[in-house]
């Protein structure tokens, strides 16, 4: 047999297809399909109810499952079996746990409690199994075995580990013409051929490994710390169990992922899960006493503000020396220039450093040159980063891609948002060279309509056609359903324009820079002139989704001018026509208004922008609302936001749902592959809870002014403890008294005038 034997840093490898490894048997099962979530920093988990993650031969969703960590799956196969004891010489049988209960609530742990199906000799449900996954620059696992039988018993329990270190992209459907190598590797001092022809070896660790196309060696290392294994068969481990009455047996191990020998994450990883746990609940608080904290009188209300705060820190993570929110888990937890933005913009009420490392860090990837194949432009934002094998290869164009049209505007209006939530000089000049290449970036590309559009450079890349929010491929439509075609110009991403335009005006005047202000407030003016003549629809009396490449109308019903609502754009009397349309029936299903009219050809409730519900969408539509003076309609959109959050798995909003009616006893319908928890979604939180009290922070003018505050009839108090407003640190309490919310500042640790408007 030929074997192909590599030495890297003093370990030898050699090439194996896993395959020819014995198999360990698949047990088909019967538990529930649905997801447990997990998520800390880099690493994320998909498992099902179990908490294995199955290898997909008894159902399609479960090749979704996974150990993933910078866009590579270190971890494709964990599955906990329990094996018969035979003594006759026959081949023993492998069963599925039975499933009790489990629960990911903490976000960065699952517990799982299961038990034994009837086995020879030993009655069903009389072996308690109970595991705990942590994750934690790792991955931890214990498991305790219970015998609550009243005589001794004997069983196998087993675990099998497979790693196909598959790309995200490929598991999402991207094919691949060619893969690297799957290592095994050699125990010091063993001959390579006799230890590849192996079945069954005993040790304490197991190493699954992988040489990438592109040279990289990525490792998944398991070490065993608590109670090794009897023995390996394959990639299984096999613990051979004799169990007096009420006797208890403990596994324990770590996962370590690493790539070319170090850590493929930054973080340093513990020893134990205990030591993993302790870590992340001490980070989490600290992270919690930071930030600001906002409770109610409704308890119910509570549980989604405290979901909603843990999500926040879940999606943090970290890119170079700056934490920046991940769009969403599990196809979207990496950075993503609009996503990163809209949520830090949603959360500057609970922590404005996460708007200051996000402003900074796709500063750091700001387009520099003119490349075809990333979209990439001197000045542009990024759309998205990824750190995978396709990536490294060029196989996508993702190193980063920069395929989106809004992010750049919208990173103007962040930075001089944050600017006013901070008072922060330091930033504001730091970035104040980066502010000015975005608006070089826009100007240029208004040169020839006057209209921020877009329009994929190459035809031959894996890049986006469409590149607004809305960025599938059917979304753009007429009012026939007729996909709009040629350099596309989204009505909200002039108004993101408009609003870049008028707040670093603004932020100009403050840098003395009076030539530059002056010209971008004119360009500003004949933006909102040349706006509400070219996209108004006169006999729909509502605002246009986009232009075509020709220069006309893409006249269907959508929720996009919502968006433009709460930047100024409109004509006050246009504005408001777009706010009354946006709650009409064919719009707002009564849990949320929906991306397209449901009068449109094109519309489909399950469609992912053509007839769906997005809290993100409603909750920005509903600021807007707000800041016309729609009190009520804007309370309305909150009320089904939160109604739809309530009846969610955690009290957590999911990326979308379908958008069908609300009718009475029924409940949101989830679409099938949200993001949960997802950046923006979990923002929208703190976004309905900021128009609710209408903070107008003037860090720079040492003011906060809280303007009409009003409360929803589901709220009588709600109090924010350790809000920061510049250097400030404020404590306010509000109170709901008939149809009137009163505000009273409770606490102040500087010097800032908190005036209340009503």
């Amino acid at each position: 047999m030929d074997l192909e034997i590599f030495e890297r840093d003093s370990k030898q490898f050699v090439s194996a297809d896993w395959g020819s490894l014995p198999e360990w048997p698949r047990v088909p099962s019967n538990h529930p399909v649905p997801k447990l979530t997990l998520k800390a920093d880099e690493l994320f988990l998909i498992a099902d109810t179990l908490g294995n993650i199955a290898d997909g031969l008894e159902n399609e969703q479960t090749i979704n499952l996974g150990l993933f960590c910078h866009d590579t799956r270190f971890l494709s196969r964990l599955e906990l079996q329990i094996e018969e004891c035979v003594t006759n010489g026959k081949a023993a049988r492998q069963f599925s746990p039975i499933l009790l209960s489990s629960n990911a609530d903490k976000g960065f742990a699952l517990s799982v409690l299961c038990s034994n199906p009837r086995l020879p000799g030993i009655e069903p449900e009389t072996i308690g199994i109970q595991r705990e996954i942590v994750l934690n620059g790792g991955l931890f696992e214990e498991i305790e075995i219970t015998n609550y039988n009243t005589k001794a018993v004997s069983f196998s329990i087993t675990l099998t580990f497979e790693a196909d270190f598959a790309d995200l992209f490929e598991i999402r459907g991207q094919q691949r013409k060619k893969r690297g190598k799957f290592l095994r590797q050699i125990p010091q001092g063993v001959d390579p051929k006799k230890f590849l022809m192996l079945s069954e070896f005993q040790q304490d660790s197991l190493i699954l490994a992988y040489q990438g196309l592109d040279g990289l060696l990525m490792e998944s290392r398991i070490q065993f710390y608590q109670n090794p294994p009897d023995c390996f068969k394959g990639y299984t481990a096999v613990w051979q169990l004799s169990l007096e009455p009420h006797a208890t047996k403990k596994i324990g191990y770590r996962l370590q992922m690493m790539t070319n020998h170090k850590s493929t994450v930054a973080r340093e990883i513990a020893t134990t899960l205990g030591q993993a746990k302790a870590a992340n609940l001490l980070e989490e608080q600290e992270w919690c006493q930071r930030v600001t904290k906002i409770r109610s009188d409704n308890e119910t209300f509570n549980q989604v503000i405290s979901r909603a705060e843990q999500d926040i820190y879940l999606l943090l993570q970290n890119f170079q020396e700056y934490k920046a929110l991940s769009a969403g888990v599990p196809w979207f937890s990496t950075l993503f220039g609009r996503d990163a933005l809209i949520a830090a913009s949603q959360t500057l009420i609970l922590d404005p450093t996460i708007a200051k490392d996000t402003l900074q860090l796709l500063a750091h990837y700001q387009g520099q040159v003119n490349d075809e194949w990333r979209d990439e432009e001197p000045g542009k934002i990024l759309h998205e980063l990824r750190l995978g094998e396709m990536a490294r290869c060029g196989e996508i164009p993702h190193t980063p891609y920069y395929g989106t049209v809004d992010a750049t505007p919208l990173w103007l209006m962040l930075y001089a948002e944050y600017y006013a939530w901070t008072n922060d000089h330091l930033t504001l000049d730091r970035l104040w060279s980066n502010a000015l290449a975005a608006m070089d970036w826009i100007d240029a590309q208004c040169q020839k309509t006057g209209y921020l559009s877009y329009e994929r450079k190459s035809k031959s890349t894996r890049g986006l056609v469409n590149q607004g929010w809305k960025d599938s491929g059917d979304c753009i439509v007429d009012r026939h359903g007729k996909l709009a075609t040629g350099a596309i110009a989204l009505c909200e991403v002039q108004a993101y324009v408009y609003a870049a335009k008028i707040r670093l005006a603004h932020m100009a005047r403050i840098k003395h820079h009076i030539d530059l202000a002056t010209r971008w407030e004119k360009e500003a003016t004949e933006l909102k002139l040349r706006f509400n003549r070219d996209f108004w629809l006169e006999d729909e009396d509502f605002c246009a989704l986009a232009l075509d490449g020709e220069g006309k109308p893409v006249d269907s019903i959508t929720s996009n001018p919502g968006h433009c609502l709460s930047l100024g754009i409109f004509t006050p009397e246009k504005a408001a026509s777009v706010a009354e349309r946006l709650l009409a029936p064919d719009l707002f299903s009564g849990w949320g208004i929906r991306t397209l009219s449901s009068n449109s050809p094109a519309y489909n409730p399950m469609g992912y922008h053509v007839g769906s519900v997005w809290p993100h969408d409603n909750a920005i539509i509903a600021a807007g609302l707000r800041a016309l003076g729609s009190i009520d309609s804007a309370l309305e959109v909150v009320k089904g936001t939160i109604d739809m959050t309530l009846q969610q798995p955690y009290q957590r909003p999911p990326e979308l749902f379908c958008g069908h009616d609300r009718i009475d006893g029924s409940h949101p319908i989830q679409y099938p592959v949200a993001c949960s928890p997802q950046a923006w979604a979990t923002g929208s939180i703190f976004q309905l809870l900021t128009l609710m009290l209408n903070l107008v922070p003037d860090a720079p003018g040492n003011c906060l002014r809280i303007v009409d505050p009003t409360l929803p009839d589901f709220i009588n108090k709600l109090s924010i403890q350790n809000l920061r407003i510049g250097s400030t640190i404020v404590d306010l309490d509000f109170e709901r008294t008939d149809m009137t919310t009163a505000c009273r500042v409770v606490k102040k640790r500087g010097n800032l005038r908190a005036i209340v408007e009503t």
